[in-house]
């Protein structure tokens, strides 16, 4: 219920690297979801960072920067278990040849 997958998830354009050097985003914010955070970062100035601003720029930042993270957590688990697969093959053919 409103959950959305990683896999569902419709990814943003990415900004290419000449427009994450005009818009002076930092190195560690230079991701699939810059292309949101240019437009929010403006809507944070024009409305001298008010909280009650830019909320759906906000909004979609976060939700973009979460599937990130989600999409990495997947990554590493598939990764974890792809090594214990691997491990307990060795260990197998090591338990038969001995």
């Amino acid at each position: 219920m409103g959950h959305e997958s990683v896999e569902d998830y419709q990814w943003p354009p990415v900004a290419s690297a000449q427009e994450m050097k005009d818009a002076k985003l930092p190195l560690a914010y230079r991701d699939r979801c810059a292309s949101l955070l240019i437009p929010l970062n403006k809507c944070r100035h024009e409305f001298y960072y008010l909280p009650w601003k830019c909320v759906d720029e906000r909004h979609a930042y976060e939700k973009c920067e979460y599937m990130e993270f989600q999409a990495r957590v997947n990554a590493l688990k598939k990764e974890k278990a792809a090594a214990a697969r691997a491990a307990a093959e060795a260990e197998a053919a090591a338990a038969l040849s001995s």
